[in-house]
């Protein structure tokens, strides 16, 4: 599939949201069960201000993925059927919800964590909704496995809990070293599942054969012509348009930069407490982050490029 930087910067952006927010409300939770110590409130607001900071951003992002984004409310019509009308009304429930608990607990309301409650709930929709919409495509075998909801999952909250590192080496010194076990822990686990994806695609054989893409049974079928002098919409959007080698160099990069790297940044910058090493680490990890989302898609094989192969 080609991949569609609208969409990668739309996932990933909000995955960091829903990691940092998760991160944040964790704190605040085992605080009022009396678990640790309670945070400053400026910490709690500021974690909720930069997830629905980032969250906002995401939702811009996707605009540039619609041909009409004056019509983007259509979108959230067919939610009874479609994922992706979910992740249109799931979305906007999180933003609010999270600024609502922001509000409160800034206030010092005694609603801030029921409302809290409501967050996560949006949260977890949220990335169930994100998940399934690709998770849902029994004909793209690469996304179609429940390893898609775990994968956005992890990486999602592995990167908001850095982020929530970062925040709390510069407003809650505290939390810093607990928030990098956390962020560094999830990111192993975040390494483990991912690596199992790709264990898994490798393995992969298309269900379909040329044979089958063209209706003809004879066992020999030899593929002459593209069928187009140039490009066409579905050579265009079922396609990464790069070499294998390019994607085997992606599959690397993102392997380095999202998991192994971030995690030993985490470690130096939380037992140093250097908030400079803590945003390296974040940095770093967004960018392996925008990298396996990219590799996420290209390596998925449409069942049509059968018949649309490129031929020497």
């Amino acid at each position: 599939m080609h991949p569609a930087f609208s969409v990668i910067f739309l996932t990933t952006l909000i995955g960091v949201a829903q990691g940092l927010f998760l991160a944040v409300f964790s704190i605040d939770l085992l605080a009022t069960l009396g678990l640790s110590e309670r945070p400053m409130p400026s910490f709690v607001l500021a974690g909720c201000v930069m997830s629905v900071l980032f969250a906002a951003l995401g939702l811009f992002a996707s605009f540039w993925h619609l041909g009409r984004p004056e019509r983007a409310w259509r979108a959230a019509t067919m939610w009874r059927t479609s994922w992706l009308s979910r992740e249109v009304i799931a979305l906007p429930a999180f933003l609010l919800s999270v600024a609502a608990y922001g509000f409160a607990h800034a206030s010092g309301s005694v609603w801030s964590i029921p409302l809290g409650w409501l967050a996560v709930v949006a949260c977890i929709a949220l990335f169930v909704c994100t998940g399934m919409i690709y998770a849902c495509l029994r004909f793209l075998q690469e996304w179609a496995s429940p390893l898609t909801l775990v994968n956005y999952f992890l990486l999602g909250c592995a990167s908001g809990c850095t982020f929530a590192t970062l925040l709390a080496s510069l407003l809650e010194p505290a939390y810093t070293e607990d928030l990098a076990t956390w962020a560094i822990g999830l990111t192993t686990v975040a390494l483990v599942v991912r690596a199992a994806m790709l264990a898994r695609n490798a393995r992969l054989r298309p269900k379909s054969t040329v044979q089958s893409a063209i209706g003809v049974k004879h066992p020999k079928v030899v593929q002459k012509s593209q069928g187009a002098v140039g490009g066409s919409f579905n050579t265009r959007e079922f396609s990464p348009g790069r070499s294998r080698s390019f994607l085997r160099s992606v599959k690397w990069v993102f392997l380095v930069l999202a998991f192994p790297v971030p995690a030993v940044l985490l470690w130096i910058g939380a037992t140093g407490d250097a908030a400079l090493v803590l945003a390296l680490a974040f940095v770093v990890q967004y960018v392996g982050l925008l990298a396996e989302r990219w590799f996420f898609f290209a390596q998925a094989n449409h069942p049509q490029n059968l018949y649309y192969q490129t031929i020497s």
